[in-house]
């Protein structure tokens, strides 16, 4: 399927200086430039150019260095965290609505999309759970992914460390036919990746909120109250990213740049969506439960200790009532010049402590 070109041909090789293929990175490369990946699809096929001013020469201007063939297809160009004057370059060549663009390099918004002219702009919100020191603890880490898509290219600008397209353009790259079908192909595999970086992150949270349902009716005494905070909090940074994003989903089905065979699996992209928006709102509801149970049993067992605590001072209590008052002193007291006093008074201690230890015992204040 040959995409029909709706923009003139324009020159670029003045907009974008010729750049060499940037290899693959790692989290602690250095990079000069936020350009990740770049090519130009032509009838779903992979055509590598030297530079991305080359792709978008062979897509708009039908030719690739001096060459006459003429060809349709689609540019996709992907950015990680680009700056301020790599995005706007790229706005020059792609007629990129400046509203858009600045909203890509703050990379603070609510999973949306707009339109701007005949370019759709798509944010989604990206999440992942990974381990933070000092206790090693598994938070929620999202991140942003915006999608500037048009009629002859595809724009993708990753924030944070989640999200990575690399597998979703090789699995695209898989099936030509599919990538034939133009943005709109990309349009569903990104925001399919997504949706799968939230049932991966759903599932993790609930084993983790099993864990520690299963730690809170346990009979050994455990104090779970700041995991429970700390998986609430999760559970609500995991709620703004999928809420939000299952209106503009349901938005982009209806647009009439998306083809019918797209528009099914984006539909089944919509239904996940709402299996994890739902999982998380019962995440959401057990929680509160689990937490009201732990503050019960911390409750009870504060209860218990202080029970023995009073138990154990009422015995100990008769000694030293009996003990201090033979320490007064005084000349004339009972028994006190007696032979057996001491062992009698000593008697009379233990049989009354016994006999508290016993009924105390019995009524399990001990």
């Amino acid at each position: 399927m040959a995409m029909t070109r709706v923009r003139p041909g324009r020159p670029t090789m003045a907009l974008f200086k010729p750049r060499s293929r940037p290899e693959r990175l790692t989290r602690a490369a250095v990079r000069d430039t936020a350009v990740i990946d770049w090519a130009a699809y032509i009838d779903g096929h992979r055509v590598c150019t030297d530079s991305v001013a080359d792709a978008v020469r062979l897509i708009r201007d039908g030719r690739l260095d001096a060459g006459d063939e003429e060809s349709a297809g689609f540019v996709w160009v992907g950015l990680h965290e680009p700056s301020a004057a790599e995005l706007t370059e790229l706005a020059e060549v792609f007629g990129l609505h400046p509203l858009a663009v600045e909203d890509a390099i703050n990379a603070h918004q609510r999973p949306k999309l707009e339109r701007y002219d005949d370019t759709h702009f798509f944010v989604m919100k990206t999440v992942g759970y990974v381990r933070r020191p000092p206790e090693e603890a598994e938070v929620v880490e999202t991140g942003e992914l915006m999608v500037f898509c048009g009629a002859d290219f595809v724009v993708t600008v990753r924030h944070g460390a989640h999200g990575e397209l690399a597998t979703v353009r090789a699995r695209l790259e898989e099936r030509p036919e599919r990538l034939a079908l133009g943005p709109a192909a990309v349009l569903h595999a990104v925001a399919d990746r997504v949706v799968d970086g939230y049932v991966n992150v759903a599932e993790a949270l609930q084993e983790d909120i099993d864990e520690v349902e299963e730690t809170v009716f346990s009979p050994e005494r455990t104090d779970e109250a700041r995991r429970i905070y700390r998986l609430k909090r999760e559970v609500i940074q995991l709620k703004r990213a999928v809420g939000p994003l299952a209106g503009p989903l349901r938005n982009l089905t209806g647009r009439r740049f998306v083809p019918d065979d797209i528009k099914e699996y984006l539909r089944d992209v919509e239904d996940h969506l709402t299996r994890v928006r739902e999982l998380v709102e019962s995440y959401d509801e057990l929680l509160n439960p689990i937490l009201q149970a732990h503050m019960t049993q911390v409750t009870v067992a504060d209860n218990q200790d202080m029970r023995k605590i009073s138990a154990w001072g009422a015995i100990f209590m008769v000694p030293t009532a009996i003990a201090g008052m033979y320490g007064m002193n005084f000349d004339h007291m009972p028994e006190l010049h007696w032979r057996y006093g001491y062992p009698m008074i000593v008697g009379v201690i233990a049989t009354i402590c016994l006999t508290l230890y016993r009924g105390f015992r019995r009524n399990g204040w001990l």
